[in-house]
C-alpha cells in the first residue's frame, strides 16, 4: 500500500510519486510533502500537474537529507511504468527481485564515481533568448545528473513562465537557477572556464573536445563551469576571453548547426560517462521469474489441454510435452509476463462473460 502522506516541515525530506488523471506519474522531492501535494491537486504547482488532473499522492518516503531526496527522485524518474507500479503496491517479491539488480555503469565499477561526491559542472548560459530553451536545457541537464544552472542576463528576465513546461519535470534546476549580470561574476567561484563554441573568436587559448572537457573537469581540482552563448550569435568574443579553454564539438563544416539544448546535452553526456548512472534499458529489464512460478503456468495450461486430447497419441505424449515446455522456458518470462499469461489462460478456461 502507498505510504501516508507525510509532513517534511519539520527538516525531513520526501521523495513521492503523483498518479495523475491521466493515468500518468509525476515524481519529485519536497520538505513538506502536505503543501507540495496540495499545491499539486490546486494546480498551482507544476504545468505537468496542472493540465493532469485530478491528481493523488500514490507513493511517499522519507530521507535524511535533500540531496538523499533528490538522488531518491533521479532513480524512480528513470524507472519504468511496471517498476513504479511495483513500488506503489508494495510487493515485496517483485520490490526485492528489482533490488536485487545491480544498475549497469557507464563506466567499469573500479573508474566510476559516486555521483554525490564528484565535481559537478555549472552550466552557464550567457544571454539566453527564450524560456523555452532554459526550460529544454535544464531538461537535459538533469538528464545526465547536472542540477546547477546560471543565467546571465537572461533576456525576458527571470523566472520566465514559458521554462517550465519546456523542462518536462526538471524543476529542481529551475528553482536552483542564479542569475548574474556579468559573466565575470557567474564564473568567479570557478576554476575551470570552458566557453562552447564552433567558431573561431580570435583568441588564442587551447581547443578541447567535450570528452577531454569532461575528463579534466573529472580529473582537476575546483570547480568548473561549461558556458553557453545566445542562441542566435553564440558566445562574443569578450566572453570568451574569460574562458580558461575552448569548447567545440567536431561538426559538419557546411552545416555547423546545434540548438542551446543540443550542445548542453552533448556536453552533459560526455560529463556523465564519468560517474555511476544506471542505464534507463536496463532498468526496464526485469529479471525471469522463479521457476517455481513458470512450473505453475506450465502446470495450468497442460491440465487445461489434456482434455482436448492434445497430447494424443499416448505414444508422442512425452515429446510433446518436453517440446510445449521448451517453448515455454525459451523466453525467459518476467515475474509480471507470468502473471499476465496465467490470467489469460484462466479467462479462457471461464469462457465468454455474461454482459
Amino acid at each position: 500500500m502507498p505510504e501516508a502522506p507525510e509532513s517534511g516541515g519539520s527538516g525531513q525530506f520526501v521523495t513521492y510519486m503523483l498518479r495523475c488523471g491521466d493515468g500518468s506519474y509525476y515524481v519529485g522531492h519536497t520538505d513538506d510533502l502536505t503543501l507540495k501535494v496540495a499545491q499539486h491537486q490546486a494546480g498551482t504547482c507544476d504545468e505537468y500537474t496542472t493540465t493532469r488532473q485530478p491528481v493523488e499522492l500514490a507513493w511517499s518516503s522519507p530521507f535524511a537529507s535533500r540531496d538523499a531526496a533528490f538522488a531518491a527522485e533521479r532513480r524512480v524518474k528513470g524507472w519504468s511504468r511496471a517498476k513504479r507500479e511495483a513500488l506503489i503496491a508494495g510487493d515485496p517479491k517483485l520490490i526485492a527481485q528489482l533490488a536485487s539488480m545491480a544498475p549497469v555503469s557507464r563506466m567499469p565499477a573500479s573508474s566510476a564515481v559516486d555521483l554525490d561526491r564528484v565535481n559537478r559542472p555549472v552550466i552557464v548560459l550567457v544571454r539566453p533568448q527564450l524560456g523555452e530553451n532554459i526550460g529544454k536545457a535544464a531538461r537535459a541537464m538533469l538528464n545526465f545528473g547536472l542540477d546547477e544552472i546560471r543565467l546571465v542576463a537572461p533576456r525576458d528576465g527571470w523566472p520566465n513562465p514559458s521554462a517550465g513546461p519546456a523542462a518536462a519535470g526538471a524543476n529542481v534546476v529551475l528553482e536552483k537557477a542564479q542569475v548574474f549580470d556579468t559573466l565575470a561574476e557567474a564564473v568567479a567561484d570557478c576554476a575551470q572556464v570552458y566557453a562552447t563554441t564552433v567558431r573561431k573568436r580570435g583568441v588564442t587559448k587551447p581547443v578541447v573536445t567535450p570528452e577531454e572537457a569532461a575528463q579534466a573537469i573529472h580529473r582537476d581540482p575546483g570547480r568548473s563551469a561549461l558556458v553557453f552563448g545566445p542562441e542566435r550569435s553564440g558566445l562574443d568574443s569578450d566572453d570568451v576571453a574569460l574562458a580558461r579553454a575552448i569548447l567545440t564539438v567536431p561538426i559538419n563544416p557546411e552545416f555547423a548547426s546545434l540548438n542551446l539544448a543540443q550542445a548542453v546535452i552533448l556536453c552533459a553526456y560526455e560529463w556523465s560517462k564519468g560517474v555511476a548512472l544506471a542505464q534507463p534499458t536496463a532498468e526496464d529489464v526485469l529479471p525471469p521469474a522463479p521457476q517455481e512460478e513458470l512450473e505453475g503456468m506450465i502446470g495450468q495450461l497442460i491440465e487445461m489441454l489434456e482434455p482436448t486430447g492434445y497430447f494424443r497419441p499416448d505414444s508422442r505424449s512425452d515429446v510433446t510435452r518436453r517440446t510445449l515446455r521448451g517453448v515455454l522456458t525459451k523466453p525467459g518470462w518476467n515475474h509480471l509476463e507470468v502473471r499476465t499469461l496465467r490470467g489469460v489462460l484462466s479467462s479462457l478456461r471461464m469462457g465468454p462473460r455474461e454482459d
